[in-house]
């Protein structure tokens, strides 16, 4: 089971990816997907239609989202896999955490006005698809479109990030509700990209401890933003905690991303695959 062409980490115009549901679901099953999910941050609007299209295309859907959490005055992602997308109280919950992102977008806006880059407001609202949901990364296409940077590598080393113009932080959900909205729902709750968090060793820990206290049952091994020593790494974190693996592009559009749909090593076969855990919820 660990040797299938997973891909549980995906984002469309819903949030901050550039193709819809359906174009994304074309290019999975192109790219040799056979279990797909659409991960939206802090959205699951386009959960029918991803599964609608990936029904069409003769590939096996799982329901997703990806859930900022603030943990260790950091921002970390919690990934939901499986879980009822009509579930009220998880609908909700996400409309809570995305309420704060246009006042926190606007306050990114203003820092970059200081710096000498006026209108980046409206400049990143040219890119966004869901109003509810402009994010840092709308704000880096606009800095390279406008010719501030040369592409959204350079934008996080420059701006948008802790100590550079453009940064503002937020206060997402908490683990613990995050995790209790993805269970509460019938889903799986994982740690994505773990080696992207800068923690210490204790502050690690802690997260993982946590987040399997809460009933966070997975962490990401392989994804497009971990190396293959970070592969090892949290394939050794999975055993440690007793966790399932996940494998997921976190793919966001063709002309940003290093890794595209379905293109990642496979999970190591010592590992217990996510899908394994949450077969009967496989659409």
């Amino acid at each position: 089971m660990s040797i299938l062409n997973a891909d549980l980490h995906c984002h469309s115009v819903v949030s901050d990816g550039t193709l819809t549901p359906e174009e994304l679901a074309a290019r999975a099953a192109a790219n040799g997907v056979q279990l797909w999910s659409l991960t939206d941050h802090d959205e699951i609007s386009g959960q029918h239609r991803a599964a609608a299209a990936a029904r069409a295309l003769g590939m096996r859907y799982l329901t997703g989202t990806e859930i900022s959490v603030t943990f260790a005055d950091q921002t970390v992602h919690i990934i939901g896999l499986g879980f009822d997308a009509d579930d009220a109280h998880m609908r909700e919950g996400l409309a809570q955490t995305r309420s704060g992102r246009d006042q926190r977008a606007r306050e990114m806006a203003e820092q970059l006005d200081r710096a000498g880059i006026p209108g980046a407001y409206e400049g990143a609202r040219r890119y966004v698809g869901n109003p509810d949901l402009i994010s840092r990364t709308h704000f880096a296409r606009f800095l390279v479109d406008a010719g501030v940077c040369r592409d959204t590598n350079e934008v996080f080393h420059r701006y948008l990030v802790e100590g550079k113009p453009g940064y503002a932080p937020h206060n997402w959900a908490s683990l613990k509700s995050a995790v209790q909205w993805i269970t509460g729902a019938g889903g799986m709750a994982i740690i994505a990209h773990p080696a992207r968090y800068r923690f210490t060793a204790n502050e690690e820990f802690a997260l993982f401890h946590e987040f399997k206290a809460h009933g966070g049952t997975g962490v990401e091994v392989v994804t497009g933003s971990h190396t293959a020593a970070e592969y090892l790494t949290y394939g050794d974190a999975a055993r440690e905690f007793g966790l399932a693996a996940s494998r997921g592009s976190d793919f966001h559009s063709p002309g940003e991303s290093h890794t595209d749909l379905g293109q990642l090593p496979f999970l190591p076969g010592s590992l217990t695959p996510v899908w394994e855990l949450v077969a009967d919820r496989i659409q």
